[in-house]
């Protein structure tokens, strides 16, 4: 809610109350007798003369406010609320994240897992009126998250993705079938999957094209975003006898055509993110290729502000009128 005046341009009639104080002011340094007046009590009550002549001079002030007030009051101030109805034909999306150890590599920025976790948050964050799903896989699958417009519920389950909360792997074919499972009995008029993984499918018992096609009976257009750089990464090759993974350099396999085939299945398309700032990029193009569509219908409610200020107005009047006409009054 705030404040406006209807009539704004009349609020520059305010410069009247300066105005009149300076001709009030230059009136009593002209006509006043600069007189020394006895401190003895006056005929008319017990106050003393002086008093009562400085309170009379100030009934000037208060028609001077009143004044104010309804310049202001005239000007019509108003409390507009605003209110906003949003229609939105939504994308259901399901992120598909890979977890095997293999995300734990540090080409990425503090390593792959991490910085994938940041940009999907991120995407999110931009689709405030889509439902957004989240499905983990390694060396199986599992949904972290059904659809949901609670973007802060899903930042929370993408913030608690690990490594080893799964069988290690890379069963691509298994997160996809379990999204496409989430997605099948959607009424959203765009359904879009975006996969994510750094590998090569090694485990599974669902074949990855037999899920994209799948997908693609289903009008579900799947993404497909390989991560990692190109030759070398500093990756976990084994486990010590504490758990800790042991790193080493070992080179980096996507398996991109797999991934294009995917993609190009079901209307996609294929991403190679090598870096953080590259994989922010794709999820950027992602957000401008599918967008929702949104329409917005605003309702303006006014309410009349100015009965308050005529009420204050009209009361100090009245004072000022009681006051002269009684205690205050002047001798003849």
């Amino acid at each position: 809610m705030s404040l406006h005046f209807a009539y704004p341009y009349l609020l520059l009639l305010l410069a009247l109350v300066p105005a009149l104080w300076w001709w009030r002011r230059q009136r009593e340094d002209r006509w006043h007798a600069h007189i020394r007046m006895s401190d003895m009590p006056s005929r008319e009550g017990n106050m003393p003369g002086p008093l009562r002549g400085q309170l009379r001079s100030l009934l000037f002030y208060l028609r001077l406010i009143a004044m104010a007030l309804l310049l202001v009051a005239l000007a019509r101030p108003q409390y507009i609320r605003k209110k906003e109805k949003v229609k939105a034909d939504g994308v259901d999306i399901m992120l598909v994240m890979d977890i095997s150890s293999s995300m734990l590599s540090r080409d990425f920025k503090p390593d792959r897992l991490e910085a994938s976790k940041l940009m999907a948050q991120r995407f999110s964050e931009q689709r405030p009126y889509d439902r957004i799903g989240l499905v983990a896989f390694a060396g199986e699958a599992f949904t972290k998250s059904p659809l949901t417009t609670d973007k802060n519920l899903l930042k929370k389950f993408l913030g608690e993705l690990a490594v080893g909360q799964l069988e290690d792997g890379t069963a691509i074919g298994m997160g996809l079938a379990t999204a496409v499972n989430r997605l099948k009995d959607s009424q959203a008029k765009s359904k879009i999957i975006i996969l994510l993984t750094d590998g090569v499918n090694n485990a599974g018992y669902i074949q990855p094209m037999t899920a994209a096609e799948l997908a693609q009976s289903l009008g579900i257009k799947v993404y497909t975003i390989g991560v990692g750089s190109t030759g070398r990464a500093l990756t976990p090759v084994s486990r010590n006898l504490n758990g800790e993974f042991i790193f080493d350099y070992a080179p980096v396999e996507i398996d991109e055509e797999l991934l294009t085939q995917i993609s190009q299945l079901t209307g996609g398309r294929y991403f190679r993110a090598t870096d953080e700032e590259a994989l922010g990029r794709i999820y950027d193009e992602i957000n401008r290729m599918e967008k929702t569509k949104i329409e917005v219908f605003s309702f303006t409610r006014r309410k009349e502000a100015f009965h308050p200020l005529v009420l204050l107005a009209m009361l100090l009047l009245g004072l000022d009128f009681l006051l002269r006409q009684s205690w205050l009054n002047s001798l003849p």
